[in-house]
C-alpha cells in the first residue's frame, strides 16, 4: 500500500504503467479522451434494448467504464465480455457491492450489512469479509467496488444510510472501514470511500432531494472527515462525492459540484491524490442545480475525475469539448483526470484484458467459506443488552412462551428453540387470557420482532399494537425481547424497565435466526456491542457477554477439517439402512474439536411410522456401551500400535 503523499494509483510496475498510460492517451482523439471520464450504468435484467444502448455509448463515445447493477452472474459476465471486446480502450468495471456482489446480483451469498458488522469487536473478521467480497468481485471481472461506506450515522432517521453505515462512533467506523478496505485491496480491487464529506447525519435521501447539512466546518472536520483522513493515509484508491447542500462550504450548490469541497477540501486540505468520483449524476440531489448548467462540465470544473451515470453522455462530451476549446478546461486539467483513470486501469490489470469465464461461476461465488464467514459474523454481532436474573441462557427445565411480531419469517428461530426447550407459540392476536391458560406466571415469554432481510431500507418500526402488547405482557411475565432488525427499531420503546432481557440480532436471515437461538440456548457465547445508541437508554458500545451452558458448541464442518461432500455418504448409509428395514429411523450427531458439525434425524421411532425422529428425542445408551465406550478405546490402542485389528480380544 502506497502512502498518499505519493500516489495511491501507482502500480508496482511504474515504468510500464507510465508507458501504457501515455501510449493510450496519445492515441485518443479529444472526444475519446473526454469519453474516458464517463461511467455508464448497466443492468442485465433490463433487456436487449438497454444492452444495445450501452454498446452505442462504447462505440460512439469511448466511455471509460461501466457500473454494473441488477442481474445474475452469468448475464453479467456475458454483457461484460461483449462490452470489453467492443471497446477501443479497456473499460473500468465497477459495482456498488457494499455487502458483496449479492447487493446487485441474484444467486449469490450476501455478507452482513455494515451496521451488523459494526457490532463485531474483531476487526480481523471484517478484513476477511472484505477480502472475500474482493475475491467475488475479481471473479466477475469487476475492478472497483464503491465501498466502504464511511458515513457516520448519527441520525436515527436517516432514510438512505442507516444499515449501510458501521455506526455512529467515528473510531469504530474508521477501524471497520480500514479493515474492509484492506481486505478488498489485498484481493486486487480498487476501493472507494463514500459519501464525501459525510451523509450520516441527514433525514433526507439525496436520490430524491438535495439534503441540507447545517453543521459548521469545525464539526464536519472533527466527525465526518475523521475516517477519510485515516483511509487516505493508508492508500485509499478513490473517494465518491455526495450530493449535499452544505452552507458552511457552499450555499445551495451540491457538494459534488462545489470546487470548495472537491478541490479545496478533499484535494488540497486532505491531500488526496486518488480518483475522485461523483455520486450518480441522475440523482435528484445533483439535478437540483440550475438546468442552465451542464452537470458533467460543472462536476469536472469542481475537481471530479469520474462522472458517474450522466443523464446525457453525448451532451456532456459536447459541453466539456466546448469548454476545452474556450480554455475553460485546459489540456493540463483534462490530461490530469484522464491519465489518473488510465493509471487506475493499469493497476487493475487492464493492460492485459482477459475473457471472464462462466464455468463454475455459481460455485465460485458461493463457497463453504462464504457461509462460514457469514455465520461467524452474525454470531459475533448479536448483542445482549440486558440479562436480568440470568434469563439467558434458557433453562431446559422450564416452560417458555414465544410471541412473534413483525412482517417476516420467524420459522428458523422458532424451530431451533422448540427442538431444545418446552415452548408454546402465540401470535399477536392471542389474548392475555389465552396465554395464561397455557403457561403460568412463573414461565418466561420470548418476544421476537422480525423485519424482512431483503433490503437494508425496509421499515424498522414496531406498530402501536405491537408496542402495547410488549408492555402488557411485560407487566405479567418476565420477558426476553429479541429484535431481528436494526437497533433503531428499539427507539420507539419508551421504557425498558419491565423488559428483563434484551437482544439485538440485527438481521432476519436464516443463519441470524439460528445463531440467535443458539445464544439464547447457551450453545454460543454473545460478544456483540451496539454500533449506535438507543435513545438515552443504551449508549454506543453497550453489550453483555453471555456464557455457554453447553460443553459442545456448534460449527461448520470445514472449521474442524471435515469435508461437507464426504458427509453426504452418511446420509446415504442411513437412508439405505431405513429402506432395507434394518432400522426404522436414526439420529446422527458428530462432533470434533469441541464442535458439533453434523446433526441430522432420519425416519421414525418404529416401523409403524407414527412418530418421526426429532433432534430433541432422548436415547437410552445402555445397550450401546460396547460401541460408545469400548470401541473408541480400541481405536486409540490401534493408533498407538498396542493392538492390531486381527488380534483376538
Amino acid at each position: 500500500i502506497y502512502p498518499q503523499s505519493n500516489d495511491p494509483l501507482i502500480d508496482a510496475d511504474l515504468i510500464n504503467q507510465k508507458k501504457w498510460v501515455d501510449s493510450i492517451y496519445n492515441n485518443l482523439s479529444l472526444e475519446e479522451k473526454i469519453g474516458q471520464l464517463f461511467v455508464v450504468w448497466a443492468s442485465p435484467d433490463k433487456g436487449e434494448q438497454h444492452f444495445r444502448d450501452i454498446k452505442k455509448q462504447i462505440i460512439k463515445n469511448n466511455i471509460g467504464g461501466i457500473i454494473f447493477s441488477l442481474g445474475g452472474p452469468t448475464s453479467h459476465i456475458n454483457w461484460l465480455n461483449s462490452f470489453q471486446d467492443l471497446s477501443k480502450t479497456p473499460l473500468l468495471i465497477s459495482m456498488d457491492a457494499e455487502w458483496g456482489v449479492a447487493m446487485r446480483l441474484d444467486s449469490v451469498q450476501p455478507f452482513p450489512w455494515n451496521m451488523t458488522l459494526g457490532a463485531i469487536k474483531d476487526n480481523q473478521l471484517i478484513e476477511e469479509i472484505g477480502n472475500r467480497i474482493g475475491q467475488q468481485a475479481k471473479r466477475l471481472g469487476i475492478h472497483m467496488n464503491f465501498s466502504p461506506v464511511v458515513d457516520i450515522n448519527t441520525n436515527p432517521n436517516n432514510p438512505i444510510i442507516g444499515n449501510r453505515s458501521f455506526g455512529e462512533n467515528k473510531i469504530n467506523v474508521t477501524n471497520k472501514s480500514l479493515a474492509m478496505m484492506k481486505g478488498m485491496e489485498t484481493a486486487g480491487i480498487l476501493t472507494s470511500a463514500k459519501h464525501f464529506p459525510g451523509h450520516g447525519d441527514t433525514s433526507q435521501d439525496s436520490h430524491k432531494v438535495l439534503p441540507k447539512i447545517k453543521f459548521s466546518k469545525a464539526r464536519i472536520d472533527s466527525i465526518e472527515l475523521f475516517p477519510y483522513r485515516e483511509l487516505i493515509k493508508k492508500g485509499l484508491s478513490s473517494v465518491m462525492i455526495a450530493h449535499l447542500n452544505i452552507p458552511s462550504y457552499d450555499i445551495n450548490i451540491p457538494s459534488s459540484m462545489s470546487e470548495n469541497i472537491v478541490t479545496d477540501l478533499l484535494k488540497n486540505k486532505l491531500n488526496f491524490n486518488g480518483l475522485i468520483i461523483t455520486d450518480a449524476l441522475d440523482m435528484k440531489g445533483a439535478t437540483s442545480l440550475s438546468k442552465n448548467i451542464n452537470l458533467d462540465l460543472q462536476a469536472l470544473i469542481a475537481g471530479n475525475d469520474i462522472l458517474l451515470m450522466s443523464n446525457d453522455v453525448s451532451m456532456g462530451i459536447k459541453e466539456i469539448k466546448k469548454a476545452y476549446m474556450s480554455n475553460i478546461i485546459s489540456e493540463e486539467r483534462l490530461s490530469y483526470s484522464v491519465k489518473k483513470i488510465l493509471k487506475a486501469k493499469f493497476k487493475a490489470g487492464l493492460n492485459e484484458t482477459k475473457e471472464i469465464k462462466k464455468d463454475n461461476i455459481l460455485k465460485d461465488l458461493n463457497s463453504d467459506k462464504d457461509r462460514k464467514l457469514y455465520s461467524k459474523a452474525v454470531t459475533r454481532a448479536i448483542t445482549v443488552l440486558k440479562n436480568n436474573n440470568d434469563l439467558i441462557p434458557l433453562s431446559k427445565n422450564k416452560k417458555y412462551g414465544l410471541i412473534t411480531l413483525g412482517d417476516s419469517n420467524h420459522n428458523y428461530f422458532y424451530n431451533e428453540l422448540s427442538k431444545n426447550i418446552d415452548l408454546v407459540k402465540f401470535n399477536l392476536d392471542t389474548s392475555i387470557e389465552d396465554i395464561s391458560k397455557k403457561i403460568d406466571s412463573t414461565s418466561k415469554i420470548i418476544i421476537s420482532f422480525h423485519r424482512s432481510n431483503s433490503s437494508p431500507y425496509n421499515s424498522l418500526k414496531l406498530s402501536t399494537e405491537e408496542i402495547n402488547l410488549i408492555n402488557q405482557i411485560a407487566k405479567i411475565y418476565p420477558i426476553i425481547l429479541n429484535v431481528f432488525a436494526n437497533p433503531y427499531s428499539l427507539n420507539q420503546i419508551k421504557s425498558f424497565n419491565n423488559i428483563d432481557a434484551l437482544v439485538v440480532s440485527y438481521q432476519n436471515s436464516e443463519i441470524s435466526q439460528i445463531k440467535s437461538a443458539h445464544i439464547l440456548l447457551g450453545k454460543e457465547n454473545s460478544s456483540g456491542r451496539l454500533p449506535v445508541s438507543i435513545n438515552n437508554f443504551f449508549s454506543v458500545g453497550s453489550g453483555i457477554n453471555t456464557g455457554s451452558n453447553y460443553t459442545l458448541g456448534y460449527g461448520d464442518p470445514k472449521s474442524v477439517g471435515i469435508s461437507s461432500e464426504k458427509l453426504k455418504r452418511i446420509d446415504d448409509l442411513i437412508n439405505i439402512s431405513i429402506d432395507s428395514l434394518m432400522v426404522p429411523g436414526a439420529q446422527v450427531l458428530i462432533s470434533r474439536k469441541g464442535k458439533i458439525f453434523y446433526h441430522k434425524t432420519f425416519g421414525y421411532h418404529t416401523y409403524k411410522k407414527i412418530n418421526s425422529v426429532k433432534k430433541s428425542d432422548l436415547y437410552d445408551l445402555a445397550s450401546l456401551t460396547k460401541i460408545l465406550a469400548t470401541l473408541p478405546l480400541i481405536i486409540k490402542e490401534v493408533d498407538y500400535g498396542s493392538l492390531y485389528l486381527n488380534y483376538n480380544l
